[in-house]
């Protein structure tokens, strides 16, 4: 009897240990087709002190909450965006927050080459990894949501054009020149430029740190340097984000068109130094994506690879409809006289 007790009790451990033990974790996919209760998204963007993507953050942070009320289920937004670009570091973070539980990561890269590798890995161990803004197109990232960049590059360039009447000597202004989607954007400027405005002279390209302060100081020198530049197609509006260029360029004598359009950067539009931004929803880069998220590891649905976002213009005729829309995106740094125009 001794001996059958003891069979039989190494029986049903072993049923146990079939039943438990030996079961493997659930990776992302698989635990959303059981539905997961708690979504842990690790959020890297490009930098942390550039505002654009702060706005993408408090998107995200706001579809989180309204994603988590309307589902049942927790989504937790853990930033881990570096306070300065580097691919490398980017490459690190998607490793520990695998490692630390994310059941997704929505990057911006700021270099597709140093980023490739740990988004594979990442995708590998079950992890979902979707891009924004900047796309790592060689990765098996599940999907991107962004602007087409050539085209984007074209349309600043037409604006500048003609603000210009089809005529001067530019710069363009990069940001990091190891960006893929800023790359892009260049291109495009470069290929409007051949295509269609003869009488525009590209005086070069420059590249600069993605802050407020480095981005203009980097133009205040160029202009130094440049007197005959009455023009600039900046593919990133980082200099705006100060007042610096309204003090010291004369809007009369240059122009500027720049990609973005967050409070800070309005009065450039209202002073005329700027004719026209193209503005990105930023917000929308954490919104949009945080849902797609939701889609694919919640709800199983099928998410599109490429995910288009409209460029939005914004002139002295649709400034108080674009702020009045910033608001509704919870800015609070808006100028009450923005909020009040075209009413």
């Amino acid at each position: 009897m001794k001996s059958a007790r003891i069979v039989l009790s190494l029986f049903c451990a072993a049923l146990l240990f079939a039943a438990v033990g030996c079961s493997k974790p659930k990776t992302a996919g698989e635990a959303g087709k059981g539905k997961l209760k708690v979504i842990k998204i690790g959020m890297i963007a490009k930098s942390s002190t550039n505002p654009v993507f702060l706005s993408a953050q408090t998107g995200a942070e706001a579809a989180a909450k309204d994603l988590s009320k309307k589902y049942g289920i927790q989504i937790i937004i853990d930033w881990r965006t570096p306070p300065t670009e580097d691919g490398q570091v980017q490459a690190q973070r998607i490793a520990q927050a695998v490692n630390e539980g994310a059941n997704a990561i929505l990057i911006s890269c700021s270099d597709a080459g140093k980023v490739t590798g740990a988004i594979n890995d990442a995708v590998s161990r079950g992890v979902q990894v979707m891009t924004f803004d900047s796309d790592a197109p060689e990765s098996k990232r599940f999907a991107f949501y962004g602007v087409d960049d050539i085209k984007t590059g074209e349309a600043v360039m037409d604006a500048l054009a003609k603000a210009m009447d089809g005529k001067g000597n530019i710069a363009v202004l990069m940001g990091n020149q190891n960006a893929p989607n800023l790359q892009k954007r260049v291109e495009g400027v470069k290929k409007a430029v051949a295509a269609k405005y003869p009488n525009i002279k590209i005086v070069g390209v420059f590249p600069c740190i993605e802050n407020p302060q480095d981005a203009a100081a980097e133009v205040i020198r160029v202009n130094n340097a440049y007197p005959q530049i009455n023009g600039w197609a900046m593919v990133g509006g980082w200099p705006l984000f100060t007042k610096a260029l309204l003090d010291t360029i004369d809007p009369a004598k240059m122009k500027v068109v720049a990609v973005d359009a967050l409070p800070a950067q309005l009065p450039y539009v209202e002073k005329g130094l700027a004719p026209i931004l193209l503005a990105q929803p930023t917000y929308n880069w954490g919104y949009v994506s945080v849902e797609k998220i939701v889609d694919k590891l919640y709800l199983n649905k099928p998410v599109a690879e490429i995910n288009p976002m409209e460029l939005v213009p914004v002139t002295k005729e649709t400034l108080g409809d674009w702020a009045r829309q910033l608001k509704a995106w919870g800015f609070s740094d808006i100028p009450e006289e923005y909020l009040k125009l075209g009413k």
